[in-house]
């Protein structure tokens, strides 16, 4: 038997040798309006030579005024040789479900491009149910594929193991830049079947393994395989800043009220944790803090949660991708074999599925661009009309989870823009899912409590100096002549603040 090794040796198979090609010859293969499964999460585990030569070739083609665009389909974000190459090129018609690249947010807003922002968690099953259509291709990023068509999945699974099964056609990039030893590290789960027969998921604990360490590659259907070394380029996370170390001080000290109030226990409860620096924030402060045998259930696992596990305050994290600074990669991967026996990397239909996080009863913690007086959460649009990056998991997290947290700081843009308004101007996640908001002014607890209450709640605790006068004017006033008393509103200032914004530049009266 064939021995992998660090360098060389990665495609043990013999037919899949047969099939190696550069990446310019793989992208010859793609169709003007394929629609393509790519691999790729928060920035890990996506082709990174493939997407960048298909993108040369739409540009060739465009100049000669021959058609090349396609649908993508990812698991989440992904990095610039992917996005960045792909938006540059014009060459996207079509991207789901979740995008952080500033070319690809502009083609979407100047309507170049159709984007749907779906929850991660249905990314797999809307494909396996038909709702998306015909999957042309997958191509898909693996650290290397045994003889019997077993492949080491790389840094992120993602919707991989779906686009595997529903793609006519697959190209596989074998990336001798991830390490052999992340091998053991994965989970994927090959026991989900289509309703009616679905039968439920035994999956009890964040840390617990229930499927395959590798993903199974039907070797009819590859019909190209790449040879790249390209690192995975995940950006480096700033220091928190004073007012992400507020916003962690508040939710550190809420969660010991929890415990204290024997709601939660002395460990807490899972973990899920939204990319972003204040959420890092969070998990450095739980690792300067006092609770132990923390664990994880969540999408990505960030640097904080890295050094939770290497201080020994975080005993397992489950997660479907890396995100980490360049550091932290470094460290991560200069100690695998340790790691392997603390993280678990699952598909996202897993590490999302809306079931097993409600059965664990995770603590969800994620970030929100605006909320409304009555706890409305907009995650991802400006001004109610430009999309930002996309929902992800919030969703799949927030209307499950034990404990569902939604955090920001209370003013934006240089003191010019609100975060807490009398409405927002695009909702994600209503009133029913936000049980905590909080801000580096405060915590506002709103379990149980009616829309007034919560308003004057949110008021008190979360608002910023600046516009806490303007919300409580505007409240006290729905109170008197709003549209019913149940959520008071003015229905012809209710969005005040963003018309405010959009004639001036500030939110300000």
């Amino acid at each position: 038997m064939a021995i992998l090794t660090s360098d060389h040796n990665r495609v043990l198979n013999h037919e899949l040798r047969q099939r190696i090609m550069n990446a310019d010859e793989a992208a010859a293969l793609v169709r003007n309006g394929d629609q393509i499964g790519m691999s790729g999460f928060t920035g890990s585990g996506y082709p990174k030579e493939f997407p960048v030569a298909l993108a040369s070739r739409m540009e060739r083609e465009h100049a000669a005024g021959t058609p090349l665009r396609v649908n993508v389909l990812t698991g989440a974000s992904t990095g610039p040789e992917l996005d960045g190459a792909l938006a540059k090129a014009n060459g996207m018609q079509f991207r789901t479900p979740y995008q952080s690249d500033p070319t690809v947010r502009k083609r979407i807003n100047d309507g170049d491009m159709e984007y749907a922002d779906i929850h991660l968690s249905h990314m797999a099953q809307f494909m396996d149910y038909g709702f998306l259509g015909k999957l042309d291709m997958a191509v898909i990023e693996v650290a290397a594929v045994y003889e019997d068509g077993r492949a080491i999945p790389s840094t992120s699974l993602g919707n991989n193991k779906s686009w595997i099964e529903s793609a006519e056609r697959i190209i596989l990039e074998v990336n001798s830049w991830q390490s052999i030893e992340l091998e053991g590290m994965h989970d994927v789960y090959y026991g989900l079947d289509l309703p009616p027969r679905r039968e439920p998921i035994p999956l009890t604990r964040a840390g617990q393994r229930i499927g395959s360490p590798y993903l199974h590659i039907p070797l009819e259907k590859v019909v190209a395989v790449i040879e790249t070394n390209s690192p995975d380029r995940n950006t480096a996370f700033k220091e928190p800043d004073q007012a992400s170390r507020q916003i962690a001080g508040h939710i550190l000290e809420f969660l010991d009220w929890e415990v204290k109030k024997g709601r939660m226990p002395v460990d807490l409860l899972p973990i899920q944790s939204g990319v972003g620096n204040i959420a890092n924030a969070v998990l450095f402060g739980l690792e300067q803090g006092k609770f132990h045998n923390l664990t994880a259930y969540t999408e990505v696992i960030q640097d904080g949660m890295i050094g939770l596990i290497k201080s020994g305050k975080m005993i397992s994290a489950s997660a479907t991708a890396f995100s980490l600074g360049p550091d932290m990669i470094k460290e991560v991967y200069g100690n695998l074999r340790n790691y392997r026996r603390n993280i678990v990397l699952r598909t996202q239909d897993i590490s999302n599925n809306p079931g097993i996080i409600r059965r664990l009863g995770v603590i969800s913690m994620n970030g929100m661009i605006e909320a409304d007086i009555y706890g409305n959460v907009n995650s991802t649009h400006i001004m109610g009309s430009k999309i930002m990056n996309g929902i992800g998991g919030s969703g799949d997290f927030a209307r499950n989870a034990y404990l569902s947290i939604f955090m920001a700081p209370s003013q934006a843009a240089k003191g010019t823009i609100s975060t807490i308004v009398p409405m927002v101007s695009h909702v994600d996640h209503t009133e029913h899912d936000a049980q905590v908001l909080v801000t580096e002014r405060g915590l506002a607890d709103l379990r149980g409590l009616s829309p007034k209450q919560r308003a004057r709640l949110i008021m008190e605790k979360c608002a910023g100096d600046d516009f806490r006068p303007l919300l409580e004017d505007y409240f006290a006033r729905a109170l008197k002549e709003g549209n019913g008393m149940h959520t008071p509103h003015i229905l012809n200032e209710a969005h005040g603040f963003h018309q405010r914004y959009l004639k001036t530049g500030k939110m300000q009266a």
